[in-house]
């Protein structure tokens, strides 16, 4: 969208510091900006960034098989045709279990059986103590996230970032490299990928790197707990190096960092004087040189 760079932080793996780094930038960032956590399966950067919630949205996943009982005539076969078992000896529907293929509703000779839609979860828009709009989303137990909450997430973000003036989108991306993740990154402007000094941590970043070179993204790296491992923190160094990649730079490990988190703050607002902090706000700085070349 014109006027609005989309910047979304991402992991290979979950745990590594990416919410409590994106947190840590956004403490330190001023003018009008946005946030969205696009972790649905796990959303937590509310619990760091404070604010409150405005609005609640039910969000509807795919859909799900309901058989009619009165038009039902347990004749079996919407049983035999469901290759995920999700129709009992009563003729009831599991939801959980159920794919919402359609295989039972097609096979049914009574016309039985429809497809409903249902709520799988919530859209949550309000508004950090910064004065910034700020969206995530949870879904329902059970439910599975297969990227469209995602999408859906996004846009309506896009959306409120724009109607507030806001120049800068900043997104919390789920861990790994799958459907969320997809949806997260896709046509963004920037990604910023957290990874530690841990063999499968060079693994992962590798991975990552495919899956935001397929989409043209530029990533730039940084490094979290730099210091529990220094000769594979500089592995990674030059892995950015040889991509040539923007090394936004390392974070040595604090225990600062879970003693914020504890009190839903970031380190920004725990501790003033904390090495980490001294890193993120280089960090910072590199990170804002980066934004402004793109």
């Amino acid at each position: 969208m014109e006027g609005l760079k989309e910047v979304v932080f991402l992991s290979g793996k979950g745990g590594v510091g990416k919410t409590s780094l994106l947190a840590g930038i956004y403490s330190l960032m001023n003018g009008r900006k946005a946030v969205v956590d696009c972790d649905v399966d796990a959303a937590n950067l509310f619990l760091v960034i404070e604010g409150r919630i405005i609005e609640e949205t039910p969000f509807y996943g795919s859909k799900k098989a309901e058989i009619r009982k009165a038009e039902c005539q347990k004749c079996g076969i919407c049983k035999e045709v469901c290759a995920f078992n999700a129709i009992d000896a009563l003729f009831s529907v599991d939801p959980v279990l159920c794919e919402g293929c359609g295989g039972c509703l097609i096979f049914c000779p009574h016309s039985a059986i429809l497809l409903r839609e249902r709520k799988a979860g919530k859209i949550l828009v309000g508004e950090t103590k910064k004065g910034d709009s700020f969206l995530y989303a949870e879904l329902l137990a059970g439910e599975e996230n297969s990227g469209k909450l995602v999408q859906i997430l996004r846009e309506r973000a896009r959306k409120e970032a724009v109607e507030r003036g806001a120049s800068l989108l900043l997104m919390d991306g789920p861990a790994g490299i799958g459907c969320p993740v997809i949806s997260s990154v896709a046509a963004t402007d920037l990604a910023v990928a957290i990874c530690e000094p841990q063999v499968s941590s060079i693994h992962d970043l590798l991975r990552l790197l495919e899956l935001t070179e397929h989409f043209g993204i530029r990533t730039a790296v940084v490094v979290n707990k730099s210091n529990i491992n220094p000769s594979l923190c500089e592995k990674l160094r030059v892995i950015a190096q040889e991509k040539n990649l923007p090394f936004l730079g390392e974070i040595p490990y604090d225990p600062f960092i879970m003693e914020a988190q504890r009190q839903g703050k970031t380190i920004v607002e725990y501790s003033r004087d904390s090495v980490s902090l001294k890193a993120l706000e280089a960090v910072f700085e590199r990170f804002s040189r980066v934004l402004e070349e793109l």
